[in-house]
């Protein structure tokens, strides 16, 4: 006997409709539709029925021919799609990290690997790379991130032999990746050097012997170490290093392209590694350098070609439209047109024109809870850790922050803020002037229930 019809709910199984009862209910969908995709939904939903009925002994209260076509609809839907980021971090990694400007790709066919002159094969390097001997003076490659970066970096100039790391640079970024385990991967012997806090130039030049095949310099992108630190400039290792004819890799991380000193952020530029004499550098795409989700490889032709030759080369490339991506924030970091980019000129826009747009916002919303702040907007994605920038905050006065949030996050564009002490909080650094329609009709079709009843924060 089956299992449905020894339970106690067998009665409410029987009320599941089989296939041909809901095909013959859905003539509507049965014209849009074919039979075998209304089919597979049929019995995926009548196998979510049946575990309702096995772990709650009930049925849905919606009718199933009504659950089928909302089921459908959701079908048509992207699950990827835009929201408003009012939170003030700038690379909010769920957000996916650097907002790329909006843009029409090529479609149809490209010269994505045919040189269109000589009417023959070309390399899809060469999209990327023109632009990167422009900006940094050295060519590159593109990975799919900097992990993979790191790894085939690590594979070609040193598998079977060692690396020297200080150990105060072992570091652990998003989602376990740990430089150590890397290493192991790549087939490299890690050669740990220095303590936790300190490391000297003498303890590289101890570490090094016959098997040393490369210094790698990480730089720590998401995290500080401050009181009895120390070790030495990466000018200094790279002398030493080259004395001995050892190149020297710097994992740069966040990879800034930029000088953002201007505005408070000091992070070092990636033309600041080569000039300290770093032979090859790797660095994020999406992070300061504010283009999609890949990994940039730079540095002397040679090792280039090195790294490009490996097999695994194939499995970490990129595709056209992230090349495409890459290459438009490219071309506006080369002509120094950086607020094309979205991050970068998030990241540096003064604070007297953010407050200028949330005083004139705040003026054009009739909201009596609303008030604005002094805060500070965040980089963010791993970069610039204990780094911010000034800001003015939007102050939303609620009596339940949280479901105001949500509120906000089900309009059809989502908007997502931060909560404070019964305040929800948006930060128009990270919402481009288009946007502001979309929040500010949101604010005012706020539930009155939500807000502080006398437009005072609650005590």
């Amino acid at each position: 006997m089956s299992t449905e019809h020894s339970q106690p709910g067998a009665l409410l199984y029987r009320q599941i409709p089989s296939v041909d009862e809901v095909l013959r209910a859905v003539e509507a969908l049965r014209a849009a539709y074919s039979h075998e995709v209304l089919t597979r939904e049929i019995r995926l939903l009548q196998e979510e029925w049946r575990r309702q009925i096995r772990d709650h002994h009930t049925l849905p209260s919606e009718d199933f021919a009504a659950a089928l076509a909302e089921r459908i609809a959701s079908l048509e839907q992207p699950s990827l799609r835009p929201v408003v980021n009012a939170t003030g971090v700038v690379l909010h990694t769920n957000l996916g990290r650097a907002p790329l400007g909006q843009a029409a790709y090529i479609g149809g066919y490209s010269n994505l690997e045919f040189d269109v002159p000589q009417g023959q094969r070309g390399k899809r390097d060469v999209h990327a790379s023109t632009l990167l001997q422009r900006i940094l003076g050295y060519p590159g490659i593109v990975l799919n991130n900097n992990a993979a970066a790191t790894y085939l970096i690590l594979r070609e100039l040193a598998g079977g032999r060692e690396a020297i790391v200080s150990r105060g640079e072992l570091v652990e970024i998003g989602d376990g990746f740990r430089i150590p385990e890397i290493m192991q991967q790549a087939g490299v012997t890690l050669r740990e050097v220095g303590a936790t806090n300190r490391t000297h130039l003498r303890d590289y030049e101890q570490a090094i012997n016959d098997n040393t095949a490369l210094i790698v310099r990480v730089h720590a992108s998401n995290f500080r170490m401050e009181g009895f630190v120390g070790k030495p400039a990466l000018r200094e290792i790279t002398a030493l290093a080259h004395t001995y004819g050892i190149p020297v890799y710097d994992d740069l991380g966040s990879g800034n392209l930029v000088d953002l000193s201007a505005v408070g952020i000091q992070e070092p530029l990636v033309t600041e590694s080569f000039s300290d004499g770093a032979d090859i550098v790797s660095f994020s795409g999406d992070k300061l350098l504010g283009g999609p989700q890949c990994g940039i490889v730079a540095g002397r032709p040679d090792l280039l070609t090195r790294v490009r030759r490996n097999p695994m080369y194939r499995a970490f490339r990129v595709d056209k439209l992230i090349l495409e991506a890459l290459a438009r924030t490219l071309r506006a970091v080369c002509l120094q047109r950086f607020h094309d980019v979205p991050a970068l000129r998030m990241i540096l826009t003064p604070l007297p024109e953010i407050a200028q747009r949330a005083e004139a916002f705040a003026a054009s919303v009739r909201l009596p809870a609303l008030r604005l702040l002094d805060g500070r907007s965040m980089i963010g994605g791993g970069s610039t850790p204990e780094q911010s920038l000034p800001t003015r905050l939007i102050s939303i006065e609620c009596q339940d922050a949280q479901r105001a949030a949500a509120w906000l996050r089900e309009r059809p564009v989502p908007i997502i803020g931060r909560i404070e002490r019964d305040c929800l909080l948006l930060d128009l650094r990270t919402v481009a002037t288009e946007e502001e329609p979309l929040v500010r009709e949101a604010l005012e079709t706020l539930p009155a229930s939500l807000l502080a009843a006398d437009g005072r924060q609650k005590a």
